[in-house]
């Protein structure tokens, strides 16, 4: 098989460490569509060196090393082909605010190979930490279609009750057609978001955004309607990848308040409301 599990698990962890800088930061932020009215003062504090913020989602791409996903495929007992691989979702713990210039240290490791059937999904848990202790952990979840059936435990119920009522605040975010050449730049160069032929080959009618550019456009949402603009109170943040945005699509963000953290779903407009983000809470002081 070859997903070994016994092997993924027990493999060493994966060290190394990395730097950015407030030219990284930015990009990111433009990748995820920041800067858009370019004076309103509220997205200068995502493309202004002098009144730079770090929104906390950066964390998955600082450094511009491979992205949780691919660093999955790089462990010991894991072997298969990129094409069968989707980002199932993502979880992230800030542990204090992520400075706008900095070095850090990673230590990443397989801590679960859950068998759902049809597919495995690794858990691939990371921890960044700098010469002031803890920055962020966080746990990318990786579907490998056709490597289920192994006999190994589902794994945790992790779908959470739908929100009910009305949302709080709606926001609709219209994505770039280059959206994800763009968002590309920050280190994720999988050719499923770029190559129309491996998009092809992968099952998809064409390139398709990131599940990563998503998720840091809707924090970017909720931080900026209901945490006042203020990135520093986010504590965590969660989210299952439901669907895929094709480049050019506008995502459709709802937003519920919830005790302690905001609960969200987002959905692609032009394809009837189609899910994109669902199981998703931000966490907030």
């Amino acid at each position: 098989m070859p997903i070994d599990t016994s092997k993924a698990l027990a493999a060493a962890p994966l060290t190394g460490d990395i730097s950015w800088t407030a030219e990284d930061v930015q990009l990111y932020h433009l990748g995820i569509g920041a800067g858009v009215p370019a004076t309103d003062p509220g997205e200068l504090r995502y493309t202004l060196e002098s009144r730079l913020h770090v929104l906390p989602s950066f964390a998955t791409v600082a450094g511009s090393g491979a992205p949780g996903v691919i660093r999955a495929l790089s462990v010991p007992g894991v072997d298969v082909d990129l094409a069968r691989v989707l980002h199932a979702g993502q979880t992230l713990t800030v542990h204090r605010p992520i400075p706008v210039e900095g070095t850090a240290r990673t230590t990443s490791r397989i801590t679960a190979v859950h068998d759902k059937g049809g597919a495995a999904v690794l858990v691939l848990r990371t921890d960044a930490a700098d010469s002031g202790g803890p920055l962020w952990t966080d746990e990318a979840h990786v579907h490998v279609r056709g490597e289920g059936g192994f006999g190994g435990a589902r794994g945790p119920a992790s779908r959470l009750a739908a929100p009910t009522g009305e949302p709080e605040r709606i926001v609709e975010h219209a994505t770039r057609e280059d959206q994800a050449l763009l968002y590309r730049l920050s280190g994720d160069h999988n050719p499923l978001h770029a190559d129309p032929g491996f998009a092809r080959a992968a099952g998809f009618a064409r390139p398709i955004l990131h599940g990563l550019c998503t998720y840091g456009m809707t924090l970017k949402a909720v931080v900026d309607t209901l945490l006042g603009g203020d990135v520093t109170r986010v504590r965590s943040y969660r989210a299952r990848f439901a669907g895929i945005v094709y480049p050019g699509e506008t995502l459709r963000i709802r937003m519920w308040r919830a005790e302690g953290g905001v609960r969200v779903t987002v959905s692609a407009v032009e394809r009837d409301e189609a899910p994109v983000l669902t199981d998703t809470v931000v966490h907030h002081a």
